[in-house]
């Protein structure tokens, strides 16, 4: 694995920042979040990916939308689907950059997400088994996740 730098060159002393590499999570699912909880705070961003992962709201499908079915609940646009596997994955990174903000003596409840950003990570190779002892190559797909907050006074 790689280690890789932030895409936005945020800094400041009112900056907290978190990253995960490579997790197997779909990279459409976690672009399509991070465009959604972008300029949100975090407590308000934990609290509506908790209701994704309960199934009571979705997540609007704005790029890749293509035969995305409408959800019920969404205000402006209608596609959306409720990706519960990347929305823990981002629940857990904003706990890490709640607690990265707190250690350098930030205020956890004045934070606003300036930066989030879903990249596409290594694909690990793979086998899928078929019939007849043959096997089909497949293509496990990771994403790198980053999320830059700031503290609004």
């Amino acid at each position: 694995m790689a280690r890789t730098g932030y895409s936005a060159k945020i800094e400041g002393e009112n900056v907290a920042r978190a990253k995960a590499n490579e997790l197997p999570v779909s990279p459409k699912h976690s672009i399509e979040i991070a465009r959604f909880i972008k300029n949100m705070s975090t407590t308000e961003a934990k609290a509506y990916l908790a209701d994704v992962v309960a199934l009571k709201k979705a997540i609007p499908f704005k790029r890749f939308n293509r035969n995305v079915a409408h959800k019920r609940g969404l205000s402006k646009w209608p596609a959306g689907r409720y990706p519960v596997k990347a929305a823990e994955a981002y629940i857990k990174l904003l706990e890490s950059v709640e607690k990265n903000a707190e250690y350098i003596g930030l205020d956890v409840e004045n934070l606003r997400i300036d930066h989030a950003a879903a990249n596409t990570g290594r694909g690990l190779r793979a086998f899928f088994p078929r019939a007849m002892g043959r096997a089909t190559p497949k293509r496990r797909e990771t994403v790198n996740i980053e999320i830059v907050v700031t503290e609004v006074a």
